[in-house]
């Protein structure tokens, strides 16, 4: 894979969590992919598999209506490609055990991937929990 293919690759990962996203993990992640979510939401560090990422995706997509993308920036260096998100939505259903708060959040992670046969393998993701819960109200 090119260095050009392995970071559209990434950035087509981070848009399977935007509300409109048409796209299928399978095609993007290997069938041994591994997470590592630190922190992960419900606390702690967590790794996860495929099918445990795809069920938080979902939880997510359940939670926040008009999920919104942006990378902000990519780059790259052998099979590893480092994007910096920003992810953007309002919390219209349950979340974490939290009812519906009716608010809009914004908050920023930086996702590196690493490939291997011409799929994604693991993921080292570490993102702004606390700008998340604060602007939903979690926090005090």
């Amino acid at each position: 894979m090119t260095v050009d293919e392995m970071k559209r690759m990434a950035r087509e990962s981070l848009e399977l969590w935007s509300s409109d996203s048409t796209g299928k993990a399978e095609d993007i992640f290997s069938p041994n992919y591994l997470n590592h979510q630190e922190p992960a939401a419900v606390g702690g560090v967590k790794g996860v598999d495929l099918e445990g990422w795809k069920a938080i995706v979902a939880e997510c997509h359940t939670a926040f209506s008009d999920f919104d993308v942006a990378v902000l920036t990519q780059v790259a260096e052998g099979d590893l490609v480092a994007t910096r998100w920003q992810f953007e939505a309002t919390q219209t259903g349950d979340y974490l055990g939290r009812p519906p708060s009716g608010k809009r959040a914004t908050w920023t992670g930086v996702q590196i991937d690493r490939f291997e046969g011409g799929k994604i393998a693991e993921s080292w993701v570490d993102w702004d929990k606390y700008r998340l819960f604060e602007a939903l109200g979690f926090l005090g």
